[in-house]
Protein backbone atom coordinates (compact mmCIF):
# COMPACT_ATOMS: atom_id res chain seq x y z
CA UNK A 1 0.00 0.00 0.00
CA UNK A 2 1.43 3.39 -0.52
CA UNK A 3 0.92 5.82 2.28
CA UNK A 4 -1.36 8.60 0.53
CA UNK A 5 -0.75 12.21 2.50
CA UNK A 6 -1.72 15.59 2.52
CA UNK A 7 0.32 18.65 2.32
CA UNK A 8 -0.84 22.89 2.46
CA UNK A 9 1.77 23.63 -0.06
CA UNK A 10 1.52 23.50 -3.81
CA UNK A 11 1.91 20.67 -5.77
CA UNK A 12 3.87 20.11 -9.73
CA UNK A 13 5.99 17.78 -11.26
CA UNK A 14 9.87 18.77 -10.15
CA UNK A 15 9.42 20.13 -6.77
CA UNK A 16 10.55 19.39 -3.37
CA UNK A 17 7.59 18.84 -1.16
CA UNK A 18 8.19 19.58 2.71
CA UNK A 19 6.22 17.28 4.64
CA UNK A 20 5.32 17.93 8.58
CA UNK A 21 7.25 16.59 11.85
CA UNK A 22 3.75 14.59 12.15
CA UNK A 23 3.81 13.25 8.73
CA UNK A 24 8.37 12.04 9.06
CA UNK A 25 7.34 10.29 12.13
CA UNK A 26 4.49 8.32 10.35
CA UNK A 27 6.33 7.57 8.07
CA UNK A 28 9.57 6.43 10.08
CA UNK A 29 8.55 5.21 12.83
CA UNK A 30 4.86 3.78 11.99
CA UNK A 31 4.99 2.77 8.12
CA UNK A 32 9.04 2.09 8.17
CA UNK A 33 9.60 3.49 5.05
CA UNK A 34 12.62 4.52 3.82
CA UNK A 35 13.98 7.26 1.37
CA UNK A 36 13.23 6.18 -1.54
CA UNK A 37 9.38 4.81 -1.37
CA UNK A 38 6.53 5.99 -2.76
CA UNK A 39 4.26 7.91 -1.95
CA UNK A 40 0.95 9.73 -3.39
CA UNK A 41 0.06 13.74 -2.32
CA UNK A 42 -2.58 16.15 -2.58
CA UNK A 43 -3.30 19.17 -1.66
CA UNK A 44 -7.27 20.20 -2.52
CA UNK A 45 -6.44 22.20 -5.42
CA UNK A 46 -3.71 20.65 -7.41
CA UNK A 47 -5.06 17.04 -8.23
CA UNK A 48 -3.02 14.07 -6.86
CA UNK A 49 0.81 13.49 -7.68
CA UNK A 50 3.19 10.58 -7.33
CA UNK A 51 6.59 11.17 -4.95
CA UNK A 52 9.41 9.72 -3.44
CA UNK A 53 10.50 10.16 -0.20
CA UNK A 54 13.62 11.95 -0.66
CA UNK A 55 14.66 12.94 2.62
CA UNK A 56 13.85 11.14 6.04
CA UNK A 57 14.49 12.41 9.23
CA UNK A 58 13.13 12.43 12.68
CA UNK A 59 11.47 15.84 13.07
CA UNK A 60 11.25 16.25 9.12
CA UNK A 61 10.50 14.89 5.70
CA UNK A 62 11.47 15.73 2.09
CA UNK A 63 9.73 14.32 -0.85
CA UNK A 64 10.25 14.52 -4.78
CA UNK A 65 7.15 15.02 -6.66
CA UNK A 66 7.02 13.05 -9.70
CA UNK A 67 4.04 13.05 -11.90
CA UNK A 68 0.10 13.76 -11.60
CA UNK A 69 -2.04 10.89 -10.92
CA UNK A 70 -5.13 12.58 -10.65
CA UNK A 71 -6.57 15.67 -11.97
CA UNK A 72 -8.35 17.77 -9.06
CA UNK A 73 -12.23 17.04 -9.47
CA UNK A 74 -15.38 19.22 -8.50
CA UNK A 75 -17.32 17.68 -4.96
CA UNK A 76 -20.92 18.09 -4.30
CA UNK A 77 -21.07 21.34 -2.23
CA UNK A 78 -22.33 19.90 1.31
CA UNK A 79 -22.20 21.04 4.68
CA UNK A 80 -22.79 18.94 7.58
CA UNK A 81 -24.44 20.70 10.31
CA UNK A 82 -24.22 18.47 13.17
CA UNK A 83 -25.48 18.81 17.19
CA UNK A 84 -21.76 17.51 19.16
CA UNK A 85 -22.15 14.30 20.64
CA UNK A 86 -19.73 12.12 23.22
CA UNK A 87 -16.34 11.30 21.72
CA UNK A 88 -16.65 8.21 20.05
CA UNK A 89 -20.08 8.90 18.33
CA UNK A 90 -18.21 12.17 17.10
CA UNK A 91 -15.28 10.68 16.04
CA UNK A 92 -17.52 8.16 14.08
CA UNK A 93 -19.51 11.03 12.18
CA UNK A 94 -16.25 13.45 11.37
CA UNK A 95 -14.62 9.58 9.54
CA UNK A 96 -17.65 9.05 8.13
CA UNK A 97 -18.68 11.95 6.65
CA UNK A 98 -14.98 12.88 5.26
CA UNK A 99 -15.66 9.56 3.21
CA UNK A 100 -18.97 10.16 1.96
CA UNK A 101 -18.33 13.38 0.78
CA UNK A 102 -19.24 16.31 2.82
CA UNK A 103 -17.17 19.10 1.80
CA UNK A 104 -18.23 21.41 5.62
CA UNK A 105 -18.18 20.32 9.65
CA UNK A 106 -20.35 22.64 10.82
CA UNK A 107 -20.74 21.70 15.07
CA UNK A 108 -23.82 23.82 16.22
CA UNK A 109 -24.98 24.15 19.76
CA UNK A 110 -28.01 23.55 20.56
CA UNK A 111 -30.38 23.29 24.16
CA UNK A 112 -29.74 19.54 24.53
CA UNK A 113 -26.44 19.55 23.20
CA UNK A 114 -24.27 17.35 25.79
CA UNK A 115 -20.52 17.72 24.75
CA UNK A 116 -20.90 21.77 23.86
CA UNK A 117 -17.16 22.03 23.67
CA UNK A 118 -15.50 20.70 20.58
CA UNK A 119 -11.58 20.61 19.75
CA UNK A 120 -12.13 21.80 16.12
CA UNK A 121 -8.24 20.96 15.61
CA UNK A 122 -8.91 17.16 16.66
CA UNK A 123 -12.12 17.49 14.38
CA UNK A 124 -9.98 18.92 11.53
CA UNK A 125 -7.09 16.24 12.07
CA UNK A 126 -9.61 13.20 12.14
CA UNK A 127 -11.30 14.76 8.48
CA UNK A 128 -7.67 15.13 7.56
CA UNK A 129 -6.81 11.26 8.21
CA UNK A 130 -9.82 10.05 6.62
CA UNK A 131 -9.51 11.55 3.84
CA UNK A 132 -5.78 10.36 3.34
CA UNK A 133 -7.56 6.74 3.62
CA UNK A 134 -9.99 7.63 1.47
CA UNK A 135 -9.04 8.54 -1.97
CA UNK A 136 -10.41 12.12 -1.34
CA UNK A 137 -8.90 14.79 -3.50
CA UNK A 138 -10.02 17.41 -0.78
CA UNK A 139 -10.50 17.70 3.05
CA UNK A 140 -13.75 19.10 4.45
CA UNK A 141 -13.14 22.78 5.87
CA UNK A 142 -14.35 22.70 9.74
CA UNK A 143 -16.29 25.57 11.41
CA UNK A 144 -16.14 26.81 14.49
CA UNK A 145 -19.27 26.12 17.12
CA UNK A 146 -22.16 28.04 16.41
CA UNK A 147 -25.40 28.29 18.40
CA UNK A 148 -28.59 26.99 16.65
CA UNK A 149 -30.28 30.74 16.50
CA UNK A 150 -27.17 31.85 15.20
CA UNK A 151 -26.85 29.70 12.47
CA UNK A 152 -30.52 30.43 10.85
CA UNK A 153 -30.04 34.00 11.49
CA UNK A 154 -26.92 34.22 9.17
CA UNK A 155 -27.71 31.22 7.25
CA UNK A 156 -26.23 32.37 3.40
CA UNK A 157 -28.05 32.83 0.30
CA UNK A 158 -28.75 30.59 -1.69
CA UNK A 159 -27.95 27.08 0.73
CA UNK A 160 -30.80 24.68 1.37
CA UNK A 161 -30.89 23.33 4.63
CA UNK A 162 -32.45 19.75 5.08
CA UNK A 163 -33.62 19.18 8.64
CA UNK A 164 -33.63 15.88 10.04
CA UNK A 165 -36.47 16.06 12.37
CA UNK A 166 -36.66 12.87 14.41
CA UNK A 167 -40.10 13.91 16.12
CA UNK A 168 -41.57 14.23 12.97
CA UNK A 169 -45.33 15.85 13.37
CA UNK A 170 -46.67 14.14 16.73
CA UNK A 171 -46.64 17.21 18.69
CA UNK A 172 -46.77 20.26 15.55
CA UNK A 173 -49.44 21.51 17.60
CA UNK A 174 -47.82 22.27 20.65
CA UNK A 175 -44.72 24.13 18.73
CA UNK A 176 -46.86 26.34 16.35
CA UNK A 177 -44.74 26.58 13.74
CA UNK A 178 -45.48 26.59 9.63
CA UNK A 179 -47.77 24.07 8.88
CA UNK A 180 -46.65 21.48 6.30
CA UNK A 181 -45.63 17.65 7.29
CA UNK A 182 -42.58 16.53 7.55
CA UNK A 183 -41.93 13.93 4.14
CA UNK A 184 -39.80 11.00 4.32
CA UNK A 185 -36.26 12.00 2.94
CA UNK A 186 -36.55 10.25 -0.08
CA UNK A 187 -39.60 11.93 -1.27
CA UNK A 188 -38.57 15.49 0.00
CA UNK A 189 -35.05 15.30 -2.61
CA UNK A 190 -37.17 14.01 -5.16
CA UNK A 191 -39.50 17.49 -5.15
CA UNK A 192 -36.36 20.01 -4.04
CA UNK A 193 -35.23 22.14 -7.06
CA UNK A 194 -32.77 19.61 -8.79
CA UNK A 195 -30.91 22.52 -10.39
CA UNK A 196 -29.49 24.15 -6.60
CA UNK A 197 -25.82 23.31 -5.95
CA UNK A 198 -25.38 24.35 -2.04
CA UNK A 199 -26.57 21.89 0.33
CA UNK A 200 -26.82 21.64 3.92
CA UNK A 201 -27.74 18.94 6.43
CA UNK A 202 -28.67 19.85 10.01
CA UNK A 203 -29.12 16.68 12.85
CA UNK A 204 -29.49 17.08 16.02
CA UNK A 205 -28.16 15.75 19.58
CA UNK A 206 -29.51 13.00 21.70
CA UNK A 207 -32.00 14.33 23.04
CA UNK A 208 -33.57 16.08 19.65
CA UNK A 209 -34.31 19.56 19.04
CA UNK A 210 -37.00 21.61 21.68
CA UNK A 211 -40.12 22.48 20.29
CA UNK A 212 -39.10 25.70 20.19
CA UNK A 213 -35.69 24.88 18.16
CA UNK A 214 -38.10 22.99 15.36
CA UNK A 215 -40.39 25.82 15.02
CA UNK A 216 -37.31 28.02 14.07
CA UNK A 217 -36.27 25.52 12.24
CA UNK A 218 -39.61 24.94 10.10
CA UNK A 219 -40.72 28.76 10.07
CA UNK A 220 -37.30 29.11 7.59
CA UNK A 221 -38.21 29.41 3.85
CA UNK A 222 -34.93 27.49 2.98
CA UNK A 223 -35.35 24.33 5.53
CA UNK A 224 -37.00 21.35 4.38
CA UNK A 225 -37.81 19.22 7.69
CA UNK A 226 -37.53 15.93 6.77
CA UNK A 227 -38.18 12.20 8.37
CA UNK A 228 -35.71 8.88 8.38
CA UNK A 229 -37.73 6.40 8.41
CA UNK A 230 -39.59 4.94 11.41
CA UNK A 231 -37.14 3.82 13.87
CA UNK A 232 -35.52 6.20 16.35
CA UNK A 233 -31.71 6.71 14.77
CA UNK A 234 -28.44 7.38 17.45
CA UNK A 235 -27.62 10.83 16.53
CA UNK A 236 -23.90 9.65 14.47
CA UNK A 237 -26.46 7.09 12.85
CA UNK A 238 -28.99 10.22 11.46
CA UNK A 239 -26.19 12.05 10.48
CA UNK A 240 -24.49 9.56 8.33
CA UNK A 241 -27.75 8.14 7.09
CA UNK A 242 -28.85 11.62 5.88
CA UNK A 243 -25.68 12.02 4.13
CA UNK A 244 -25.58 9.36 2.25
CA UNK A 245 -29.32 9.65 1.13
CA UNK A 246 -28.29 13.61 -0.07
CA UNK A 247 -25.07 12.14 -1.92
CA UNK A 248 -27.19 9.38 -3.46
CA UNK A 249 -30.35 11.49 -4.36
CA UNK A 250 -28.06 14.58 -5.66
CA UNK A 251 -24.38 14.63 -4.78
CA UNK A 252 -21.06 12.86 -6.17
CA UNK A 253 -22.62 9.59 -5.91
CA UNK A 254 -24.28 9.99 -9.43
CA UNK A 255 -20.34 9.99 -11.05
CA UNK A 256 -18.45 6.84 -11.55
Amino acid sequence: MIPRLYIDSRLEAGIAAPLSTEQAHYLKNVLRRDIGDELRLFNGRDGEFSAQIAELKKRSAIAAVKKQTRKQEAEADLALCFAPVKRGPLEHIIQKATEIGAARLVPVVTDRTVAPKVNTQRIQAIATEAAEQCGRLSIPSVGEPVKLATLIKDWPAGRHLIFCDEAGDDDAAEWGGSEGRAAPALDALSLIDSNADAWAILTGPEGGFTLAERGLLRDADFVTPVTLGPRILRADTAALAALVLLQAARGDWRRR
